[in-house]
């Protein structure tokens, strides 16, 4: 049977696999959206232990760090697709939002991120002081 051969086909699966592509990012898929005075961002973190679980913010940037453990030698991979070590994703943040009260939880496979609204960023209402203006009569 004749096969037809691509030399390139390899080297693209392989770049797809470690940077994937811009519709299928390989190393950590982010949803983010507004709930009342909260945004929220979830990161799909599947296979990850929690100890390996890294979260710092340095003035408006959020650093997620995870690592997930090498694939056991003694196995026979058929398909071995999922991103393995260490990697990270930053993600910048405005400043209307409370960097201060960041809420963190890991649960099924999902790291979510609670970020508040700050204060000074929420709508509010201004009041208005009303002044009479006294009209005088300038005589010379």
């Amino acid at each position: 049977m004749l096969m037809r051969t691509d030399p390139f086909r390899d080297l693209d699966r392989s770049t797809q696999q470690v940077f994937g592509t811009q519709a299928r990012p390989v190393a950590m898929p982010m949803d983010a959206w507004r709930e009342g005075d909260e945004f929220v961002v979830e990161f799909d973190l599947p296979g990850i232990d929690p100890d390996s679980l890294d979260v710092d913010i340095e003035r408006n940037v959020v650093t997620v760090r995870a690592s997930r453990p090498g694939i056991d030698s003694g196995r026979s991979m058929i398909a071995a697709e999922r991103v393995r070590g260490v990697f990270r994703r930053q993600v910048m943040l405005g400043d209307s939002l409370d960097t201060d009260h960041i809420r963190a939880d890991y649960r099924d496979g999902v790291l979510r991120l609670r970020i508040p609204v700050a204060d000074k960023a929420k709508p509010r209402k201004i009041s208005v002081d009303r002044v009479d203006n006294d009209r005088q009569a300038i005589t010379a």
